[in-house]
Parts: structure tokens; sequence; C-alpha cells
């Protein structure tokens, strides 16, 4: 498994110098801890909760083998990468946690992350019931598409129906405090494809178009 490859493909290629520099690899990357995170300078919460949520992942594959990795988001310094945008029909949907920066003031970081994966948890649940696709974590944030990469006629109705049922199943949540969230719904024409920034240093699959702004999604 190649570390980079990984770390891009969460969008977190920021991190790649410190995890060589420390001799992170794959025999290491599954026994990483919160604290692990913060020495190796994660100062973002949310991309710590991103960087655990991941390696839970490779822990509970019931092959016990790390999870094929998308070779496209890696670059090479010689072969510029195939430009494979596509215009689609896409329906964006933002879910974020209401009064998110009160919770951070008042509880433990601890706490804090394990109420944020249970968020993310409960929204990707809802979502993948009615066929969408979660693309990003972003803080106490979700991006869900729907019509990509499986598009479907009634994909608009079926944002509609997985934002009231996920709203419904967050304040139902049992956890340390009450939790609500908001969600933003936006269907139109976007762009999808490979995003780069700099000569190689950050590759990500996403969309582009008026479509995302009107969601409501966070731009971080």
């Amino acid at each position: 498994m190649d570390i980079v490859v990984w770390l891009r493909t969460l969008g977190l290629g920021k991190y790649e110098p410190v995890f060589r520099e420390n001799d992170i690899d794959e025999t290491v990357l599954p026994s990483l801890t919160h604290e692990n995170l913060k020495e190796l300078g994660v100062a973002s919460l949310g991309h710590r909760v991103k960087l655990l949520d991941a390696i839970a992942a490779l822990r509970s594959d019931a092959s016990g083998k790390m999870p094929p990795i998308d070779v496209t988001a890696s670059t090479s310094p010689s072969v510029p990468p195939e430009d494979r945008a596509e215009r689609r029909q896409v329906t964006v949907m933002f879910s974020d946690l209401v009064g998110s920066t009160a919770l951070s003031a008042r509880m433990d970081p601890e706490d804090l992350r394990e109420v944020i994966s249970a968020y993310h948890k409960c929204v990707a649940e809802a979502v993948r019931r009615f066929g969408g696709f979660v693309a990003q974590y972003l803080g106490d944030g979700v991006l869900v598409y729907f019509g990509y990469p499986e598009a479907h006629e009634d994909d608009a109705e079926r944002a509609v129906r997985a934002g009231l049922e996920l709203i419904a199943a967050v304040i139902a949540l049992k956890t340390p405090a009450s939790l609500q969230t908001r969600v933003g719904i936006a269907t139109g024409l976007v762009v999808v494809g490979d995003l780069m920034t700099g000569s190689g240093e950050a590759h990500e699959r996403g969309i582009v178009g008026d479509t995302l702004k009107l969601s409501g999604t966070k731009v971080l």
C-alpha cells in the first residue's frame, strides 16, 4: 500500500512529508491514535477525525488486507494525468452539525471526536440507503452526491428523502450532547473530474459548478 496515494485519496496530501519523516507505513498506520496524530502535527480536529475514520475502516476490513487504492490519484512528474472530466446532472447534499463551535468549546477533544464520528456514520448510513455517495467529510460536515458515480432518474427525490431521514436520525442519536443537523440540497449541471492544485501536490476527484455552492457546501 502506498501511504502517499492513501493520503491523497482522503484529500490530505499535505501530510505526506511528516508521514515520511516519521516512517509511517502500512504496518504502522493501523496503530495510530488521536494522540499520535497530534504528535505528528495534525492540528485540525476535522483532519484527525477523517484519518481515524479511514484507519478504522482499514482495521475492519474482513480480509485483513488494505483496501484497494485508486491509482488515478497518483501523479507522475514525467506523465501528466489524463483529463477525465465529464458533464453530469448531479444533486449535491451538504449536511453539517448545528452549534458545532459551541460543542467544541465545552467538550473534551476526545469526546468531541466520538460525537462527530457518530454523526458522520449516521449521515453516511442514511444517504447510502437512498443511493447517495459520500464524497468527503469536511470537519463537522458531510458532502454527498446523488447522480454520481451512479445516476438514477429520481436522484433529486432520493436526496430529499435522505435529508429528511438523516435529520431525524441525528436527533435520535445517543450521544453526550443533543445533536441537530441542517441540510442543503441543490440539483444542476456540474463538471466531474480530477481536481489538481499546484504541481501534483494535491489530486482528488471532485465536482465544479454553482450547484456545489447552492447546496451550502463549506469550502475548506
